[in-house]
């Protein structure tokens, strides 16, 4: 969206540097429109499996993956948006020492769901912003999850329910939805459990004039 063509409703500093999201998440699309900011949204296409499996090997932790990933994503698209503030942002989910990745169809999506049915999981977010290449601030957060108990049935009746959607997110749920039917306890702050760390986000953006005070 170009500034030109901004909505009533957008908090946007009309002089302020120009905003890139460098993620292709729809979630992370949402939560940003829906905070009233003004920005463009383009996919990095960074090789994310090639990039967790090295790490992995290397001894990282879930977190460390997640703000590896979302600097390289921003890094990518900065190099193709001299002078805008490039935000970058990842998320991994971490159970038992397993690391779980989006389910490519529904049937990987209900054995993700039974494997963390009854658990505790973390979802270990990372978001950086960038400017012509240099990384100028970054968050990381840590928010546990837990999943009461189901069975077969359920996971398959709320996949049914919840649609391709579901597919979207590590898991196969998303919060902001029908997923919330999963869990029995949450602790963390919701954004990141989205995937993206708005309120420091949000700060950040205040302090560089993007959005008003």
């Amino acid at each position: 969206m170009s500034r030109e063509e901004q909505s009533p409703g957008r908090l946007i500093e009309p002089d302020g540097p120009a905003l890139v999201l460098a993620s292709a998440s729809a979630s992370r699309r949402r939560v940003l429109a829906a905070a009233g900011l003004c920005f463009e949204a383009v996919a990095a296409g960074v090789d994310e499996d090639e990039i967790k499996q090295s790490l992995r090997a290397e001894g990282a932790q879930a977190v460390q993956v997640a703000e590896t990933l979302a600097e390289l994503k921003a890094a990518r698209i900065s190099a193709r948006r001299p002078g805008a503030l490039v935000v970058g942002a990842d998320q991994m989910l971490a159970c038992e020492g397993r690391w779980y990745d989006k389910p490519a169809d529904a049937a990987t999506a209900v054995e993700q769901l039974l494997a963390l049915a009854g658990r505790t999981h973390s979802l270990e977010s990372s978001v950086c912003v960038l400017h012509n290449g240099t990384r100028l601030w970054h968050h990381n957060a840590v928010c546990r999850v837990t999943m009461r108990a189901f069975d077969r049935p359920f996971a398959e009746r709320y996949l049914a329910a919840a649609g391709p959607a579901a597919l979207e997110s590590v898991g196969g749920y998303q919060l902001e939805g029908l997923g919330v039917q999963l869990f029995s306890r949450i602790e963390g702050d919701f954004f990141e459990i989205l995937g993206l760390a708005l309120l420091p986000l949000l700060g950040f953006l205040r302090e560089r004039g993007v959005v008003p005070r």
